[in-house]
Formats: structure tokens, C-alpha cells, sequence
């Protein structure tokens, strides 16, 4: 494996929770009305330092997707997924973009969101129907 070369971001920066690599920039955020299992999910407009996983087809609330889940390139943690392709046309605005779990990253004044115990159930864009 070649040198690792990662981004560094000014402003307000979203990280990873577990090693602090910079992941996004508050200003790239489209909605922060997505949810996953663990609670609350940004969707980004652009993401930095991640590495992609393998294309699956996913059945979502709001329709099939095809996505990938995405991997923080300096520790390998997976912190969210990207939409490849939206089936449905309603959707297709999430294409190309990336969402990020809040539990797994720290927000730009350095706080983490910690799950829930009674995190939102069922209107997960990321959770299987």
C-alpha cells in the first residue's frame, strides 16, 4: 500500500469520532433530516478521507438505492454511506452524495453525539424496510 495522503479542511469541520481525520465541512451539509439505527445522519454534498466499500442494492424507506458503505481512511472505521444510484426519481438529488452517522463523528466544536437508547425507529432512510 502506497503513502497515505489525507486532506486537511478549514472551518467547521465535521471528524471522526475515533481518530479526529477530517471528514466534511458544516457548509457541505444538504439535510440533517436523515436517520440511521444509531439516531441522527447528515447528508453531505462532499465528503474527504474516506475509502469506499463494495456497491450494494439497499431497499430504504424512500426506495431502492444502490450505495457503499464509507471508511475513514485513518482509522477504517465505517462512518456512513454514499448513494451510487437512486431508483427512484423522486430521489435522485442524493445521488453522488455521502451521509455520515452522527454517533460516529465529533461536529465542529469538537462534541460527539452519543446514541440514544431511544434512538428514532423506522424512519430511517438507512434501515432496511
Amino acid at each position: 500500500m502506497g503513502k497515505l495522503f489525507v486532506v486537511n479542511l478549514e472551518g467547521k469541520i465535521y471528524s471522526c469520532k475515533h481518530c479526529r481525520t477530517h471528514l466534511a465541512l458544516y457548509e457541505d451539509i444538504v439535510s440533517k433530516s436523515f436517520y440511521c439505527r444509531h439516531g441522527k445522519a447528515y447528508l453531505f454534498n462532499k465528503v474527504v478521507n474516506v475509502s469506499l466499500g463494495v456497491k450494494e442494492e439497499r431497499s430504504m424507506i424512500t426506495g431502492l438505492h444502490t450505495v457503499v458503505d464509507i471508511f475513514c481512511v485513518g482509522c477504517g472505521s465505517i462512518v456512513g454511506w454514499k448513494y451510487e444510484i437512486a431508483h427512484e426519481k423522486s430521489q435522485k438529488y442524493k445521488e453522488g452524495k455521502s451521509v455520515l452517522e452522527r454517533f460516529k463523528i465529533a461536529g465542529p466544536d469538537g462534541s460527539s453525539y452519543w446514541v440514544n437508547q431511544e434512538a428514532h425507529v423506522g424512519g430511517s432512510d438507512a434501515d432496511d424496510v
